[in-house]
């Protein structure tokens, strides 16, 4: 495979970078017949580097009240949101023109990133992340199989807990996950493992079957990217629970963006804007209880900042005494 420049640490430099029409034409090509491709090196090692600070930032602290963090759903991963306010880096990297190339190749200019968060996988030797296609339109009211196609970045060195894909099985019939009995069909003859070091770049059709393998032995860091139809209707669980909101951006970010560009981080694109919009789901009991908690921990400071000024000001008048 052809290397491509490494995507320079400015993004006013980054349209500089033109990889060879060929190359997108190849890797459009394999990314359609196979599902999964894996790019040539196209982060710099400046660039990799402020990602993962800002990413192991956001991993100090689970996210509340002021504190920014991570979320945390389910046992074995920490969710960072919205990464594209984090660092010029994944900025640049959602906008790269040999991603664009493929992408146009693919979608023509239908497409936009719809998403953009990471994980922190933590070691465990569970299966908690099963094989499975990515169902995020409404499938009781499509025609046809959309595509919407994902770029992956690795921001540790992945051994074990590898990105996983049945060569092949994209577009073949609206994503699903596969129960557990059917996973003895799977042709894992064609299966593409993704390891590799961090700063590794894949792309694939996310209606192919895929999954995080296991044993996950050292924690793993890694980014995903969605793009697709904006105007496609939404699944109704990812509508009620808002899932492809507009786009959060860092306007620092934001400098020499083309029209493309814009275009494709949704300028303007009410597509899926919900106005006023809120969880329909209750806040559990933890939830109030950490409320109340803080309550009284505000009241608690507010108490000892008023204490503290009543003991200044009475060694105020004893010295002037």
């Amino acid at each position: 495979m052809q290397n491509v420049k490494e995507m320079p640490g400015r993004s006013d430099a980054r349209r500089n970078v033109v990889p060879l029409h060929s190359q997108a034409d190849q890797l459009a090509e394999e990314l359609d017949a196979r599902g999964i491709i894996v790019l040539p090196s196209i982060i710099s090692a400046d660039q990799l580097a402020g990602m993962q600070r800002a990413f192991d930032a956001r991993l100090k602290f689970m996210r509340w009240n002021h504190f920014d963090g991570y979320r945390k759903t389910e046992p074995f991963r920490l969710m960072i949101e919205d990464v594209l306010m984090l660092d010029q880096g994944f900025v640049d990297l959602a906008l790269h023109p040999l991603i664009k190339q493929i992408l146009t190749r693919l979608m023509g200019q239908k497409f936009a990133l719809t998403e953009a968060k990471g994980w922190k996988s933590k070691p465990t030797r569970r299966d908690f992340h099963g094989w499975h296609g990515d169902s995020w339109y409404d499938q009781a009211i499509a025609t046809e199989v959309h595509r919407e196609i994902k770029v992956a970045t690795y921001l540790t060195d992945v051994r074990s807990g590898a990105f996983n894909y049945i060569m092949g099985s994209n577009r073949k019939r609206h994503p699903f996950d596969v129960k557990r009995r059917e996973v003895k069909d799977l042709p894992l003859s064609q299966l593409k493992e993704v390891t590799g070091p961090a700063g590794t770049v894949f792309m694939f059709d996310s209606s192919g079957v895929h999954r995080q393998a296991h044993p996950v032995l050292e924690p793993r860091q890694a980014v995903f990217y969605a793009y697709h139809d904006p105007s496609i209707p939404l699944r109704e669980m990812d509508v009620t629970s808002y899932r492809y909101h507009p786009l959060l951006l860092n306007a620092a970010f934001l400098g020499n963006l083309d029209e493309d560009d814009q275009r494709i981080l949704g300028f303007g694109n009410k597509d899926q804007y919900q106005p006023t919009f809120q969880q329909n789901d209750r806040p559990p009991l933890s939830y109030h209880a950490m409320l109340g908690l803080n309550d009284v921990r505000i009241r608690l400071g507010q108490a000892r900042e008023r204490n503290v000024n009543r003991v200044k000001f009475l060694v105020r008048m004893l010295r002037r005494k």
